[in-house]
């Protein structure tokens, strides 16, 4: 499944920030868009395991 991101260049970490506005909490960074776009992969893999594991999210929305 694919989500709309928002990537944010941040001065004081030098690096970009990306939100993941359809799952509350869910964002990443890294220096550059590539590295960004690839923690931000994990992270929403991450975000969607959490939900499964404590029962939040139904298995058949995502």
């Amino acid at each position: 499944m694919n989500y709309k991101v928002i990537i944010m260049y941040d001065k004081e970490y030098e690096g970009y920030v990306i939100d993941v506005p359809e799952l509350n909490g869910c964002m990443s960074q890294g220096k550059t868009i590539d590295k960004a776009l690839k923690n931000v992969k994990d992270a929403i893999e991450g975000w969607i395991f959490v939900e499964k594991k404590y029962k939040r999210l139904e298995i058949n929305k995502i």
